[in-house]
């Protein structure tokens, strides 16, 4: 056994948060240096916690840098996977992998949520606490074991063992991007247009987004950020679009010559 791991399991004797400490190890491959990072990491903004300082603390910091980091362990990983793809590619599939929706998936796959530390009732109204800790845990990864071993983490732990590429490629879940596409094809203008936002019982920001094509109104959709809230209602726009026959012939009326 390795030096570093002995003394892991001697910590591990010694350790109050024995449990996360072990579902830490099992979840990433390795022994948590500082726990500390990881217990933030599980801290929701609805129940934050007192620092030693004075502060109160939750991991949306940590979540902050988990979400860069992603994006370029990911954007390093297709860039090197698929050499001879374009940039619209390799856009695309990332932004299949780190959507909220995925990382939301993998978190519950990874049981996060019996972790996490939240207000009981704000799990109904907040669907993302999972990915949004799944982003955290990957911070705290990076600040407790570096660049590289997160990477391998990240690559390993979670995009190989949860997607299948093959698949991945093969479908287009980034409607905003399909619809653009679709607008450009027959010269149609899009305009993307912030039509209300408030704040749910739980105080989360909702903001409702309409799309409107060619200056008509086409569709309109909520989501907890503005990017769901354009992705929800460029959904809806395609599907009117594809069954009603009357309303994409109107549209395409007000093509430009």
């Amino acid at each position: 056994m390795p030096l570093s791991n002995a003394i892991s399991l001697i910590k591990l004797l010694f350790i109050k948060d024995k449990e996360l400490y072990v579902f830490i190890h099992r979840t990433t491959g390795y022994y948590p240096h500082d726990i500390k990072l990881y217990q933030l990491a599980m801290v929701h903004r609805s129940k934050p916690v007192k620092m030693p300082d004075g502060r109160w603390a939750n991991n949306e910091r940590l979540e902050y840098l988990g979400d860069a980091v992603l994006d370029t362990v990911v954007a390093d990983f297709l860039y090197k996977t698929y050499p001879s793809k374009h940039e619209g590619f390799l856009t695309a599939t990332r932004a299949k992998i780190v959507q909220r929706e995925s990382l939301n998936r993998i978190g519950n796959s990874l049981h996060l949520d019996s972790h996490v530390r939240a207000m009981m009732h704000t799990s109904s109204h907040n669907s993302y606490i999972c990915g949004n800790a799944l982003e955290a845990l990957v911070g705290a990864v990076y600040l407790d074991q570096g660049y590289e071993r997160c990477s391998r983490f990240i690559i390993n732990r979670l995009i190989k063992k949860h997607f299948d590429l093959n698949d991945l490629v093969k479908t287009e879940q980034n409607f905003k991007s399909r619809l653009i596409e679709w607008t450009q094809k027959y010269r149609v203008s899009i305009e993307f247009e912030l039509v209300d936002s408030h704040t749910d019982n739980d105080k989360n920001p909702v903001f409702r987004t309409a799309v409107i094509l060619g200056g008509i109104y086409a569709s309109d959709a909520e989501g907890y950020s503005k990017k769901e809230s354009h992705q929800s209602a460029s959904k809806k726009a395609l599907d009117r679009l594809e069954h009603d026959q009357q309303f994409r012939e109107q549209i395409l009326a007000t093509a430009a010559i």
